[in-house]
């Protein structure tokens, strides 16, 4: 049986290998590379992921390496962390990288196989933030956001400040999602309890989301008592936690990068967002009824403005401005030093061109 089961491992390789070899020539005659010129193939885990990951390597490009970001092409159609994973296996794989989302890998260090095999790989890259979703929604960044959508650049919302309070209200909770997650018991709190705990139903954008903030730790408390009643034990487990994801860069006002991506993303920034764009649309649109302009020049004007909006997740799924993010320069210190050492090795590329 052991031996069945190493063989079909051995012939989904060499048929997932088949494939890339084939996607990798595909590239080779697509981009023209002047001669001794380095192209590296970056596999993520999914089409949401590849905006993402372009905008990382876009800083690495040079006459020296060229990147291309691409999702791994399997038989079966299958995507996603384990996908990416399983090639990065593969011994026959060349100038290959792989990047994937940290979810708690990061946090837990080597404390499980996968954590283990990403932290010694060094080709295998990771977001440090539980995914690329909470790059996208980096609160430094989210003004920029709605100036995209609405074209109206005006201050009223405080991003930073309110996904800090959001952040520290959530704390508490995001102790026993992570705790569960790992002591491998995620029943004690699994992700759609959690899900449905920290997120935000709507915001009220007026004294930067207080009473919004009131509501969610009322709904936090009575989680809290919910988890303490059936299991009383847990938190005596919680300060060598703490102190464990203190070291890894959790702090309770951040722990909005370190939770589940797509829940803070659709349940938490997204309704926010909105709310804040709403906001400012009617504030661009009243000052256009306002003015002075009166007939087809109002109605140009008007119509001139609603050609201009963008739509806010759109906006939001090519944010790129979260590269000050202290978890991003972890990432940037790795690529840096996988890069460098790929130079060490072979120090003669000569890639200038023209």
């Amino acid at each position: 049986m052991a031996k069945k089961m190493g063989k079909r491992k051995r012939e989904q390789r060499r048929r997932d290998y088949d494939i890339r070899q084939a996607q990798h020539e595909q590239v080779i005659e697509r981009i023209p590379l002047e001669r001794g010129c380095k192209l590296i193939m970056v596999y993520v885990e999914g089409y949401e992921d590849v905006a993402f990951w372009r905008s990382v390597f876009d800083d690495y490009e040079s006459d020296e390496f060229m990147f291309e970001i691409s999702v791994p092409l399997r038989n079966d159609l299958a995507k996603g962390k384990k996908v990416v994973l399983h090639l990065a296996e593969d011994p026959e794989v060349r100038d290959t990288l792989f990047c994937i989302d940290s979810d708690f890998d990061y946090l837990f260090a080597d404390q499980t196989p996968v954590s283990r095999e990403i932290n010694r790989t060094p080709h295998i890259f990771h977001t440090y933030a539980y995914a690329t979703e909470n790059y996208l929604c980096y609160a430094p960044s989210l003004h920029n956001i709605c100036v995209k959508a609405t074209k109206n650049d005006t201050n009223i919302f405080d991003f930073e400040k309110f996904f800090a309070d959001y952040s520290r209200t959530i704390y508490p909770l995001f102790l026993w999602y992570a705790y569960s997650a790992q002591i491998a018991t995620p029943n004690i709190f699994p992700l759609i309890e959690f899900k449905s705990s920290v997120k935000l139903n709507y915001l009220e954008v007026e004294g930067n989301g207080a009473e919004t903030l009131a509501w969610l730790e009322r709904q936090v408390q009575r989680r809290l008592r919910s988890l303490r009643g059936q299991h009383p034990d847990i938190e005596r487990q919680f300060p060598a936690f703490i102190e464990m994801l203190g070291k890894r860069g959790v702090t309770p006002e951040n722990t909005y990068l370190f939770m589940q991506g797509h829940t803070l993303m659709d349940n938490v920034v997204m309704p926010v967002l909105e709310a804040v764009c709403d906001k400012l649309r009617y504030m661009s649109i009243s000052r256009i009824n306002g003015s002075d302009r009166r007939g087809v020049s109002l109605v140009n004007e008007q119509s001139n403005y609603n050609n201009a909006l963008q739509d806010v997740r759109s906006a939001l799924s090519f944010n790129e401005n979260y590269k000050e993010c202290f978890l991003y320069k972890k990432l940037k210190h790795d690529i840096e030093r996988y890069l460098d050492a790929l130079r060490r090795a072979q120090p003669d590329y000569n890639c200038r061109k023209g």
